[in-house]
């Protein structure tokens, strides 16, 4: 499997993705795997290829809610590599896959002696700095309603129609009761947009899912757009119909 299936990657010219490929090794992800409890210190970067990471914030409570997601389009552990700080959050896979991973002292001394591919990975993490304050804003002021719709978006892009969910994760990585997702849930399945049963939501509409969604999606794919179509990445831009091709593989 190619290290490029991995969108950041794919980005990289021939020469920098020779010289990093060496140093890659392609690992699965297992549901519910743990990458980084909040304050470890980091000691692999991923580069995902297909399935979520998800990026939890505990309450001393037991409470806890995602502030981000990283799937095919991102990478985790760059930023703590760069700079040898420790993980803000407990970072878990949400969807199973795989991905490609580099220990962080040879992260670091790549990103290092290759200019275009440390701007890759600032800018990355400029984009997810942005997801995690789309999200704040989107849990303070959207309903469930429209949260979920927006979650559901977001996941279609990175892993398609099938999402293998239960009710009590969507509710606990959205802050609210499991009788407010499974309204929504009963709401969405009745207007066609998606199907569900135990475990297992298959989403019937995407078109219809967005019309129902707030703008936070949108807002996010722009942010993402415009960070890699300027940034200075010097082979730049994936076109946003690499980005779309996540939805229909």
């Amino acid at each position: 499997m190619s290290h490029r299936n991995n969108l950041l990657l794919a980005r990289l010219s021939p020469a920098d993705m020779d010289t990093i490929g060496r140093e890659l090794t392609l690992v699965p992800l297992a549901h519910g795997q743990v990458l980084a409890d909040s304050h470890e210190r980091i000691t692999n970067v991923y580069f995902p290829h297909s399935g979520i990471l998800s990026f939890v914030v505990e309450m001393l409570d037991g409470a806890a809610i995602e502030t981000g997601m990283v799937g095919r389009d991102g990478q985790f552990g760059a930023a703590q590599a760069l700079d040898d700080k420790v993980s803000l959050n407990k970072v878990v896979i949400q969807v199973p896959g795989t991905a490609s991973i580099v220990g962080a002292d040879r992260l670091n001394h790549l990103a290092n002696s290759l200019p275009d591919f440390r701007a890759l990975l600032i800018e990355y993490e400029l984009f997810f700095a942005a997801q995690a304050q789309q999200t704040s804003a989107c849990n303070a002021v959207h309903d469930v309603h429209k949260r979920m719709c927006k979650w559901l978006l977001r996941m279609h892009e990175l892993v398609g129609v099938d999402l293998p969910l239960t009710q009590d994760f969507l509710a606990q990585m959205m802050g609210v009761q499991r009788t407010s997702v499974n309204g929504v849930a009963i709401a969405l399945q009745k207007e066609g947009l998606i199907s569900y049963s135990r475990g297992h939501i298959r989403i019937m509409n995407i078109d219809r899912v967005k019309d129902h969604a707030c703008e936070c999606h949108e807002a996010l794919a722009s942010h993402y757009d415009k960070i890699f179509s300027t940034g200075s990445t010097a082979h730049g831009w994936v076109p946003p119909r690499m980005r779309d091709s996540i939805i229909t593989r």
